[in-house]
């Protein structure tokens, strides 16, 4: 399992309408690719310095292939809409993580 984690600081001027938009239409959109098995969105309660809020959402790819799939063919047609709407009221920055075993209770 693959993990794309994509953390996003977001200005206090568009939370609103950014956290609508990320829940309503680009997360689904993300997911309706089928590139990836579901996704958790989290919000960081460390207070940044630089002010606004901070998000995490981690999509779960089956292997690597399919987020390599996801990042050429999907990818920048969905960052763009992003960066149409939010400009520069949004930083955000992307990880790839490979779960090497999971724990439970």
């Amino acid at each position: 399992m693959i993990i794309y984690n994509v953390t996003i600081n977001i200005d206090d001027s568009v939370h609103d309408k950014w956290l609508l938009w990320m829940t309503e239409k680009h997360i689904p959109e993300v997911l309706a690719t089928g590139k990836f098995v579901k996704a958790t969105f989290v919000r960081v309660l460390i207070v940044e310095e630089m002010g606004g809020s901070t998000y995490s959402t981690q999509y779960f790819a089956e292997d690597a292939k399919k987020l390599e799939s996801y990042l050429t063919e999907d990818a920048p047609k969905l960052r763009q809409e992003g960066i149409s709407l939010f400009g520069d009221k949004m930083l955000a920055f992307r990880t790839e993580l490979e779960v090497l075993k999971e724990f439970t209770v």
